[in-house]
């Protein structure tokens, strides 16, 4: 999800720092000479730091905003039900006290085993992305995070034009691109249906957290927005990042997850709502911290990624045609 004006400025005020490295590895017992660098990766609601100590390697989860303990637990279990169930994902640690966080100087930090992996491909192997799929889908795993309305609910028509005629005032990244597409949003946003086949899904899986490794395989990062969602939504959603155009990959890819036992069926429009939802939120959330005053000039500029992104790679009902056209 995107961050708020508030995390922002969280961001850049808790901030783990080199020194941290020897208060982390003792709490996770993860041997002596501990180093901590980065950050190395950045996302939405936290950042990376890579942790060396003469015991091997990890990867140290800086969150923005604070989880609260009951949602660190269930993060932390269906990540490691989808282990167990056959899908790669870096190993969850926890501290000797089975805790699956730690909170430094007002920070909360959370460890996983280091893998490398590459940079975020579409193009990655559509028939593994299929099948990794399908292992997340089959896990009996009863979560109490609910449905969200990030996932389900839309911007609304005066909201984007609201938005739009901001960004064209302020002479904004690509506002021309904008303009042209503000009416398409809005008309995808009339094909929203809520899910019928409700279950605990990763609700997150853009190319950004299904990587491959330098030797080969997927790996499937990120859980923190896991939570309650349609399956077959989801579905929708990962072919729309990793196929969307390309008939032959969405064959690939969906086959692929039927024959492994995915429970999910595309069927109708309605099952492109999850992704229409989210790239929505997506879209939104960046201009409108683009937009406001109040947002820190570092953070404004990262945005302007996000939003010719956005924009750019346009989602539209003809990726929706397309895809049903090949799968039905």
């Amino acid at each position: 999800m995107g961050a708020s004006v508030a995390a922002t400025r969280c961001i850049l005020d808790a901030v783990l720092r080199p020194e941290d490295s020897t208060s982390i590895a003792t709490a996770f017992r993860l041997g002596g000479s501990p180093a901590l660098t980065g950050p190395v990766a950045r996302g939405e609601e936290g950042q990376v730091w890579r942790l060396e100590t003469d015991a091997g390697r990890w990867a140290v989860k800086e969150t923005f905003d604070p989880l609260s303990p009951a949602d660190v637990d269930e993060i932390a279990a269906f990540q490691e039900a989808a282990s167990g169930a056959g899908a790669m994902t870096p190993r969850v640690v926890r501290t000797p006290a089975g805790d699956a966080a730690y909170t430094i100087a007002g920070t909360q930090v959370r460890l996983y085993q280091w893998v490398d992996l590459l940079p975020p491909s579409r193009a990655v192997d559509a028939a593994a992305v299929g099948r990794l799929l399908a292992a997340i889908h089959r896990i009996d795993f009863a979560g109490t995070s609910p449905a969200h309305p990030w996932y389900s609910e839309p911007i609304g028509a005066g909201r984007w034009r609201e938005l739009t005629d901001a960004l064209v005032a302020a002479d904004g990244p690509s506002a021309e691109g904008m303009a042209s597409l503000c009416d398409e949003l809005i008309a995808l946003e009339a094909l929203l249906e809520p899910p019928h086949d409700l279950a605990t899904c990763h609700r997150d899986l853009w190319a950004d957290n299904l990587l491959a490794t330098p030797t080969g395989g997927l790996y499937v990062i990120d859980w923190d927005n896991a939570g309650v969602a349609g399956l077959s939504q989801e579905v929708a959603l990962v072919l729309c990042e990793f196929t969307a155009g390309q008939p032959s990959r969405t064959l690939d890819l969906y086959d692929a997850y039927l024959g492994a036992g995915g429970p999910g069926r595309i069927t109708g429009t309605g099952d492109f709502s999850q992704v229409i939802a989210q790239i929505g939120h997506i879209g939104e959330s960046a201009i409108a911290t683009w937009l406001d005053p109040a947002t820190p000039a570092p953070e404004r500029e990262r945005q302007v990624a996000r939003i010719d992104e956005f924009v750019t790679v346009a989602f539209t009902r003809d990726t929706i045609r397309g895809i049903l056209a090949t799968v039905t």
